[in-house]
């Protein structure tokens, strides 16, 4: 588990209703680090937040904590109606 997974981590489980049902996961390709976080139903909007500010902060804070590695990170969010995280590879 990389840094920038931890800390997209404990980031979507404080800002969720239902903490216990976030699910995140990563895959490495290349040098760029993938987090897929997915959310319960109905705490995706947080999530995301208004204008997409919540999650381009989120993605943000991953970028940089895996620029300490000298990696990449990228950040995609589903929500709870999806049957699993399936990473587009």
């Amino acid at each position: 588990m990389s840094k920038a997974r931890d800390v997209t981590d404990t980031l979507a489980r404080a800002l969720v209703d239902k903490p216990d049902e976030v699910e995140v996961a990563e895959y490495d390709e290349d040098g760029c680090i993938g987090i897929y976080v997915k959310s319960a139903v109905g705490d995706l909007g947080k999530l995301i937040g208004r204008r997409g500010r919540t999650a381009s902060a989120i993605r943000t804070l991953a970028d940089i904590t895996a620029e300490q590695s000298g990696e990449e990170a990228t950040v995609d969010f589903e929500d709870g109606s999806s049957h699993a995280i399936q990473p587009d590879i």
